[in-house]
């Protein structure tokens, strides 16, 4: 496997995308599925602002080539009056990059996930503990509605259709009562519930300390209400009328948004954060890096331009490892704000643009950890308050690491144990 990140993604293109040509120029889909991009691979150019911006082979060239092999055949012909014809035939192939998968394991690991999952989800709710109660009723024990909270949202159904599934988890033992749904949605209500959550995000990552030591922070959106993509709700849906910029037609506040470091092999999530769609992504990169810290031994952690600063960079180097943010069109050294940090990463960018783009590609995995989550626990939440709707976001994390959990035990032949200090 090369170490071009512009190859690298060039051979992603071709694998996933229709490349089709017209009159020897090549149109190819942008990666992030906005606009097409002409390459002409005989005079080597292509439109896209990269190669615009370096000149030099940009990913879609590189997909280009790997799509089309060129096989031309030279035959000479003489007519019956001795003329001689030479002819040149160009054959184009179009082939796909396949990468293995190890199906006999992948097979299994889905075959068994429900099963596992609830075994897992079970040893890591004993941990919770029972909170001390004083006066009132009895209460559920909150590893109880944990579980429960968080195999109702991993079976992505409707908490009364989910009910069949909750007996049949307090039949197995997995529950020491049986909630009704009503106490379950009352539960997901709860102020208290959500640290728990998160500390239970972080301790399912703790199996794989031994794995990861690349990360990459990353956030992304999940509706409340009517359905709409998050890209039309970040970025804005708005237009350029008559030279007046028209009003955008998305309602911010129909979104929450998780913010995740995840690992750059195994995609488990190490920390997490909801917040509301409006709040800023560079704020949260501190907290999810200082938490992962805590947990995991960090050799590099990536993150895209809107992450970039001082601190930022700051609390990367603190934890002994390196940051790979890339730098804006407007960033320079010569600020007065800038540190001999930034300064050194700017340079590093700057003069060796190859070395540094390899390391930071591994980002595209927490991009990868974001749609795995939302393909299989969907991309909205039913919950109708915040409380509910943010613990139910983290029920959805909490679920996807539990399933990197039961993959790694087929894949990497782990065997997830945890709070092993506590046991200890």
């Amino acid at each position: 496997m090369t170490d071009n990140p512009r190859e690298i993604k060039g051979l992603e293109i071709a694998a996933r995308y229709r490349i089709t040509n017209y009159n020897g120029t090549w149109i190819v889909p942008s990666q992030s599925g906005k606009g097409r991009y002409k390459v002409d691979p005989d005079a080597g150019r292509c439109t896209c602002p990269d190669y615009e911006f370096t000149q030099s082979k940009c990913k879609h060239q590189f997909a280009v080539e790997f799509t089309i092999e060129r096989e031309r055949t030279t035959t000479t012909t003489t007519d019956t009056e001795g003329n001689t014809t030479t002819t040149t035939t160009e054959t184009v192939k179009v082939t796909r990059k396949t990468y293995p998968q190890d199906w006999p394991a992948y097979n299994e690991a889905q075959t068994k996930e429900k099963e596992l999952f609830q075994k897992l989800l079970h040893e890591l709710c004993k941990g919770v503990g029972i909170p001390a109660q004083h006066n009132g009723r009895p209460r559920y024990a909150l590893e109880d509605m944990i579980f429960a909270m968080a195999f109702k949202v991993y079976s992505t159904m409707s908490g009364r259709r989910f009910m069949t599934d909750l007996r049949e988890a307090h039949a197995k033992g997995y529950l020491s009562e049986l909630p009704s749904y009503n106490t379950m949605f009352r539960y997901f209500e709860s102020d208290v519930l959500t640290p728990y959550l998160k500390m239970l995000i972080e301790e399912s990552s703790l199996p794989l300390q031994a794995i990861e030591d690349d990360f990459a922070v990353d956030s992304s959106g999940l509706s409340t209400g009517v359905y709409q993509r998050w890209s039309d709700a970040k970025w804005g849906n708005a237009r350029t009328e008559n030279g007046e910029k028209q009003p955008n037609q998305v309602s911010r506040k129909d979104w929450i948004k998780f913010h995740i470091c995840t690992g750059v092999k195994t995609n488990v999530v190490t920390a997490a954060e909801v917040t509301d769609c409006y709040a800023g992504d560079s704020p949260q990169f501190a907290p999810l890096v200082e938490t992962t810290a805590q947990n995991f031994t960090l050799r590099q952690v990536s993150g895209d331009k809107a992450y970039l600063s001082n601190d930022n960079l700051q609390v990367v180097a603190d934890n002994h490892a390196t940051p790979y943010i890339p730098f804006k069109s407007n960033s320079t050294a010569e600020s007065p704000n800038a540190t001999s940090l930034f300064k050194r990463m700017y340079h590093f960018f700057m003069y060796n643009q190859e070395a540094f783009l390899a390391n930071y590609h591994k980002r595209s995995n927490v991009e990868s950890t974001v749609m795995m989550i939302k393909a299989k626990f969907g991309d909205s939440v039913r919950s109708k308050t915040r409380r509910a709707q943010i613990n139910e976001g983290l029920c959805k994390i909490l679920a996807h690491n539990l399933c990197c959990l039961v993959s790694a035990i087929f894949e990497l032949q782990i065997n997830p144990t945890f709070w092993q200090e506590v046991a200890a």
